[in-house]
């Protein structure tokens, strides 16, 4: 492939992903939809989309990916949609982010993986910026909504980590959704007291799960084939700007000195962490 078209794909990825967090934030704010009601709409309608996407490949929908890979994607999903109950977008996409990063850098430390004085400094920063970010105040995000989020990305974590050695992420994916349909339907049993479901609500999770997720997922996996591990990781860094971003831009939400402060420590600690890596 050629520069232009990595870089067009990749855009398009980012702003998916990023789109992921404000049409769920759009939904549970400006809709009657209900957090579980959402969480089901959107996995079961993300299932549709890579089944669909998979048979146009000629492959068969659920051959691939797991139950236990599948029960770390669900539990990202409803983390995501229960956080943004309370959340601003961008301090939940900055918090999704931050969880993520850490599990997978974390997990690396665990291993054996030994960290140059560069990669500490940096992991510092970035822990700093998250301690400052949910420090309490008038501008300190609600810690429950905080807590899930921050579970949502460890599950996320949890999910790429186990997704690393996949030889076909397209078919895993698709799989993997299509494993968590029943979690999502006993999730939207339990929560059956108080479902709340209205047209603008149930499109905003269709969108978030059949193209932000969905299709997203399918660009992303085609993006990856010029992109080295390093860029692949780096350039997510754009996702809670962008995320936030589109908080300003359609639900009209504030961008606080905290928000600023603890974004350009937490991405830039991740930054140097990632970087330095590489070299």
């Amino acid at each position: 492939m050629t520069s232009v078209r990595i870089a067009s794909l990749t855009l398009v990825t980012m702003i998916a992903f990023a789109a992921n967090s404000v049409l769920c934030r759009l939904a549970l704010q400006h809709t009657s939809i209900d957090p579980a009601s959402f969480t089901v709409i959107r996995l079961v309608s993300g299932a549709v989309m890579l089944a669909i996407l998979l048979q146009w490949r000629r492959q068969v929908p659920g051959k691939a990916g797991n139950w236990g890979s599948a029960l770390a994607l669900f539990a990202y999903a409803a983390g995501f949609s229960f956080a943004y109950v309370s959340l601003p977008t961008g301090v939940g996409a900055l918090l999704l982010f931050a969880a993520v990063q850490a599990t997978m850098i974390l997990t690396g430390i665990a291993r054996g993986e030994r960290l140059q004085t560069q990669q500490t400094a940096g992991l510092l920063l970035a822990f700093g910026g998250l301690v400052y970010l949910l420090l309490p105040g008038l501008s300190a995000p609600p810690l429950g909504g905080a807590l899930l989020m921050i579970g949502a990305g460890i599950a996320w974590g949890v999910y790429s980590l186990r997704g690393r050695k996949t030889s076909d992420a397209l078919a895993a994916t698709g799989g993997n959704f299509l494993r968590t349909v029943p979690m999502a339907l006993a999730l939207g049993i339990l929560g059956s007291g108080e479902v709340r479901v209205d047209a603008d609500g149930a499109l905003y999770a269709v969108l978030s799960g059949a193209v932000a997720s969905g299709a997203g997922y399918a660009v992303w996996y085609a993006a990856l084939r010029g992109l080295t591990a390093t860029s692949a990781a780096t350039v997510q860094l754009s996702v809670p700007v962008i995320a936030a971003v589109g908080g300003v831009l359609f639900l009209g939400e504030a961008v606080t000195l905290r928000l600023v402060l603890s974004s350009v420590a937490i991405l830039g600690g991740v930054a140097i962490v990632l970087l330095a890596r590489r070299a």
